[in-house]
Formats: structure tokens, C-alpha cells, sequence
């Protein structure tokens, strides 16, 4: 398959940034029962949600826009243990796929989180668009099922449920799951100072799974229209630690 290409002169590396990074990571979290809803779209339909100085990545002629629940436990920055309920949290994030430089990564038009702590933190250091929602999740056997509401605003929910499938082998690079779910950089800020950051784990364990049902704005919400197409879903095979640097400009 051949590799999209950033310019004439920057070819997108996308093993490079699965290799940890150099220097000290500043927080640790750990993540579990994560799963990936992704649908494709046509790039120039992205394009108002993604800031200039971001190019828009694609698989297959295709840009892709995910939705990701998961649990979080043991925040914590460096140094400092994690400590009962302030390290915990339910999480949403709305994700597009860019590069920039050749560095391919994750723009985030929005995340949810339940911990008003973490979002604020994430707020002002990374410059990550946080907002605070209630959320409820309830697992019987391999059926998830997760709701969201974001605080003071109607406008963005989501209801999703989802079964939980067999065990999957390693993402090949090349392939559509690895372009999905290996990604190990992050985009923030806006286009006149844009700030990358870089998180740290081992390659995605993954699980098939299937949507059961699915009701919700979030994508809206973002400026971003209604998909067509049915969603691809993958789920986490297995809670994993995950190791976070400090943002830098891009």
C-alpha cells in the first residue's frame, strides 16, 4: 500500500512515533474497556473543523472521524501516586486523524470527561477542548452499554452499546486498524500556535466487536455532519498504562 505523503520532502513516518520519546513523561494513566467507533468522510468535509498548519491524514483515499469511550484509573502526574477518586474518571473523545511535518496524530474537536480536576488540568496545559459530562456505564458480560451527557449543554450526548468480540492479531502497519488505533501523538492549540504532544504505550490489544446500538451529537455538536456509512468498531482487548509528555510547539 503506498504511504500518503505530507510534501514532496516529508514522507509520513507512522512507526517512528510509537518508540517511546526521549526525556521525562509528566503524567501516567491507566486505560480500559476503550472502544473505537470510526466512520470515513470525504477530507474537504473535515477541513472546517481542522486548523491550517494541520494536513488531513487518510486510509485508502478516505479521512477518518472516531468516537472513543473508555474508563480511566490512576491519573497521576510523575513522582506523585494516584489517590481515590480524583484518579478516576469515564471518558469520550471526538478524534480526527492529521499529520503535520510528517508527524501523523490526533486532533480532538472535543473530549468529555466526568473528573472536573483532569479537565481543567488538561484545559490549560495542553490546550485540549475538555468538557465536563455525566456519565454512566453498565457491563453485563461482554455488552457494554455507555452514556454521556455534557454538562450545560443538551446539545452533546451520546448512547452507545456495544458487544465485546474475540481477540484480534497485532495491527499490521498498512492496515486500516493500525492507521485507526496507533497513534501516539496528539495536536492542540490553534493555527497561529499550534502544540504537539506526545503519549507512550504498548501496541493496541485489540477485540472485535459489534455496536448494538448507537444514538448521538457529539459529531454535530463538533460541526461535523451526520456519517452515512455504517461504523467500523474495534474494542480493547485489555487495560494498558499510558505515559504522557508535555506539550511542545509543532
Amino acid at each position: 500500500m503506498p504511504v500518503p505523503m505530507a510534501s514532496a520532502t516529508a514522507p509520513i513516518d507512522r512507526l517512528a512515533p510509537r518508540r517511546r520519546p526521549g526525556g521525562v513523561a509528566v503524567l501516567h494513566q491507566r486505560w480500559h474497556d476503550l472502544v473505537f467507533l470510526h466512520w470515513p468522510f470525504a477530507a474537504e468535509a473535515l477541513r472546517a473543523v481542522v486548523p491550517a498548519g494541520l494536513e488531513i491524514d487518510s486510509h485508502s483515499g478516505s479521512a477518518w472521524v472516531g468516537v472513543t469511550p473508555f474508563r480511566l484509573s490512576r491519573l497521576r502526574p510523575s513522582l506523585l501516586p494516584p489517590l481515590p477518586v480524583v484518579s478516576n474518571a469515564y471518558e469520550v473523545n471526538v478524534r480526527v486523524y492529521v499529520h503535520r511535518d510528517g508527524v501523523p496524530g490526533i486532533w480532538f474537536p472535543s473530549l468529555e470527561i466526568t473528573n472536573r480536576l483532569a479537565m481543567w488540568g488538561a484545559r490549560i496545559a495542553y490546550r485540549l477542548p475538555y468538557f465536563h459530562a455525566r456519565m454512566r456505564v453498565e457491563r453485563d458480560g461482554d455488552v457494554v452499554a455507555f452514556t454521556s451527557r455534557r454538562s450545560g449543554d443538551a446539545r452533546a450526548w451520546l448512547d452507545a452499546c456495544w458487544r465485546v468480540g474475540a481477540p484480534l492479531p497485532a495491527a499490521e502497519p498498512g492496515s486500516l486498524e493500525h492507521f485507526l488505533t496507533e497513534r501516539y501523538v496528539l495536536y492542540s492549540g490553534d493555527s497561529e500556535r499550534m502544540l504537539r504532544a506526545r503519549i507512550h504505550h504498548r501496541p493496541w490489544p485489540l477485540r472485535a466487536a459489534t455496536l448494538l446500538t448507537l444514538r448521538s451529537t457529539l459529531l454535530e455538536a463538533d460541526g461535523i455532519a451526520t456519517p452515512t456509512a455504517p461504523a467500523h468498531v474495534l474494542a480493547q482487548d485489555e487495560p494498558f498504562d499510558v505515559e504522557i509528555w508535555p506539550p511542545t510547539s509543532a
